[in-house]
């Protein structure tokens, strides 16, 4: 793709996420539902394609988003407060949920985990929230809060060395949206662009030898930013080991 093209592309990315980026006092009114789950917690096949840690991050309050939230991957762990509105059995506070999925029901913006669903509730009202199924809410993004974790990159399960790597970038920090991923070139003295497979996955056939030093296109509350790891991914990289990239977003 032409770099006018990625650029133009990136540009409209940014117009569509500034609203949703923006932390203020003003609740959004929407609605939300939850799934069934045999053990209250999220489904490891959602679309950022976190899997098993999109069932446990956060304790397991975690939601599928709108497609509009959801921006093709965009929005994947981003983290938000929703309070539903009856008084009788709502709490003042909701939940804060991560996204780790997308998915719309009836009208609404968030499909719940049975647990983060639960936890909107005052307590011993759980049981009548649920009865109504679909609850209107009001709903805020916030910063996302991953004590002691900087930003980390696992290596999918799929990839094989040294002929396709892919990666799931997690532990993102902050109001921040990862836009992009690039791969040192060490040879061609340049950067390339990993492909956005789905969600927080992106992949790269053909990946350069060697260690592999990789730069994060963010967007949040600072403006737009590469930002580059200070540690590489060995050589030997495996598939389904996880690196830390030494970059804390806050």
């Amino acid at each position: 793709m032409k770099q006018s093209h990625v650029l133009l592309l990136l540009l409209v990315q940014i117009i569509f996420l500034l609203p949703l980026l923006c932390l203020s006092d003003d609740f959004v009114n929407s609605r939300a539902t939850y799934y069934g789950s045999p053990d209250c917690k999220a489904n490891p096949r959602g679309h950022c394609g976190y899997g098993e840690f999109g069932r446990d991050i956060n304790n397991g309050e975690v939601s599928g988003v709108s497609w509009r939230l959801w921006n093709n991957g965009t929005g994947c762990g981003a983290c938000y407060q929703v309070r539903c509105k009856i008084p009788p059995h709502c709490s003042e506070d909701g939940v804060y949920v991560v996204a780790t999925d997308s998915g719309e029901g009836d009208g609404t913006d968030f499909i719940l985990s049975p647990k983060a669903y639960g936890r909107m509730a005052r307590p011993g009202t759980e049981n009548q929230l649920y009865s109504f199924g679909v609850v209107d809410v009001e709903y805020q993004r916030i910063p996302c809060r991953y004590a002691g974790y900087n930003l980390v990159y696992k290596v999918h399960e799929k990839s094989y060395n040294p002929h396709y790597l892919a990666i799931l970038v997690l532990y993102v920090g902050g109001v921040n949206d990862i836009l992009a991923v690039e791969v040192w070139q060490e040879d061609c003295k340049e950067w390339r662009r990993m492909r956005r497979v789905f969600g927080a996955v992106h992949d790269l056939q053909n990946p350069p030898r060697g260690t592999l030093t990789l730069r994060f296109l963010v967007y949040g509350s600072a403006g737009i930013n590469w930002i580059q790891s200070p540690n590489a991914i060995p050589a030997d990289w495996t598939a389904g080991a996880t690196y830390d990239s030494n970059i804390l977003l806050t």
